[in-house]
């Protein structure tokens, strides 16, 4: 089955936003013999992307899973929580969960929302009552925002502290204002074929100068030499640190997550064009919507308050059936497909293993039924058309068989 007479066109679900441009400025860079590892780029990538997004820190990282790692961990140091109960995800991606695995929380899970693919919020709701987490961990899920003001109503009402992970929302927003600036800590991802690439790296962002200053630490191994002299100089008289031993003065049990001024060069070449990037993928998710929103054998998840910018475009098919249908002819259009991300944690091995299996509606449903199809700023309208059309093609053969 084809769409049209011309299916030889390979579409990808990731492509490289790195363009001979961004090389052509890192080739230049690299003559001048400059740092490579992390240094005055890495700080400047920092302070650019937190003017970008409208917070006041940042933290460059070597990846996206590096920054939630981080994330949760500078709300243990920090001494925030009340309990080491944490809410996550259903539907989201092991490394949004895993953390809380590995750092020794008491992870609850929460089914997901059936319009946006969020946090369910009555889900959550019922989980405070019965768990009282001090933490709840949300992903703003490929782009599509939560209901911010639900969340945020809930955390007032029950005292947790919130994580957000928007590595796959990096553009996206709600009531006019960019996912990732909502929660108390928060995390973007940099890796190849998202909204904007450093080739790997995450960022961790908060309005939160202690959990900033604890994130510094952490990233590199626990020492201080990333903060401010005045600060250091106030932990080593705290400690008694020997003059000739403070860099090398560790204060908490860190990681080396570092990124590096190379890594820098190439984000500072992509905020230059991050707007750009974002509408790009805005208009090709609104593209998908509008034909693909009103068949009655798929759903796609939107949220009338918010602008969507997505990595990939996701729709859930009717039955694993048709999604399987849909798959296969895509595929045969040399169109890339996936399910949303890893479906549901609840069903996932590392998950199973510890937990049992979890069962939830709406995470269920996307575990089943979701596919991806492409979107990326070099993708054009008609190329959305074509992509639609074998959608559209396999659902009418499907109906008139």
């Amino acid at each position: 089955m084809t769409a049209n007479n011309t299916p030889t066109k390979r579409y990808a679900l990731a492509e490289r936003t790195i363009d001979e441009n961004d090389i052509a400025e890192l080739i230049d860079w690299l003559r001048a013999n400059p740092q490579l590892t992390q240094g005055p780029l890495v700080k400047e990538f920092e302070a650019t992307w937190s003017a970008w997004l409208g917070r006041k820190y940042s933290v460059f990282v070597n990846s996206g899973s590096s920054a939630n790692l981080v994330m949760y961990y500078a709300l243990l140091l920090a001494g925030r929580l009340k309990n080491n109960k944490v809410v996550v995800p259903a539907a989201s991606w092991a490394t949004t969960v895993a953390p809380a695995i590995q750092l020794g929380f008491e992870p609850i899970m929460c089914d997901s929302d059936w319009q946006t693919f969020g946090l369910d919020l009555a889900h959550l709701e019922q989980l405070c009552e019965e768990h009282d987490p001090g933490a709840v961990i949300v992903v703003q899920t490929l782009g599509v925002p939560g209901n911010m003001d639900g969340l945020l109503a809930l955390k007032a009402k029950y005292g947790f502290v919130l994580m957000e992970d928007a590595c796959p929302a990096t553009g996206a927003t709600y009531k006019g204002k960019k996912v990732g600036s909502f929660g108390d800590l928060a995390t973007f991802s940099f890796y190849f074929g998202h909204h904007l690439s450093t080739i790997e790296g995450g960022m961790v962002s908060t309005d939160d100068e202690q959990l900033h200053d604890i994130l510094l630490h952490i990233r590199s191994h626990g020492w201080a030499k990333d903060i401010s002299p005045e600060k250091e100089a106030e932990l080593a008289r705290e400690h008694g640190a020997l003059p000739f031993n403070r860099i090398f003065t560790f204060y908490y049990p860190g990681f080396n997550v570092r990124n590096t001024d190379l890594q820098a060069r190439i984000g500072l070449s992509q905020m230059r064009k991050a707007d750009w990037v974002c509408a790009r993928r805005v208009q090709n998710q609104r593209r998908y919507e509008e034909r693909l929103s009103g068949v009655s054998s798929l759903h796609i998840p939107a949220n009338p308050d918010g602008v969507t910018c997505s990595i990939s475009f996701v729709a859930l098919a009717e039955t694993s059936h048709q999604r399987d249908a849909i798959a296969a002819g895509l595929r045969a259009n040399h169109i890339e497909t996936r399910p949303l991300g890893g479906g549901s944690m609840g069903r996932q091995p590392f998950w199973t293993e510890r937990f049992g299996a979890r069962s939830y509606p709406v995470a269920d449903a996307i575990h089943t039924r979701s596919f991806m199809l492409p979107n990326n700023p070099d993708i054009s309208l008609s190329d959305v058309d074509f992509i639609c059309d074998v959608v559209l093609s396999v659902i009418a053969e499907q109906k008139a068989a």
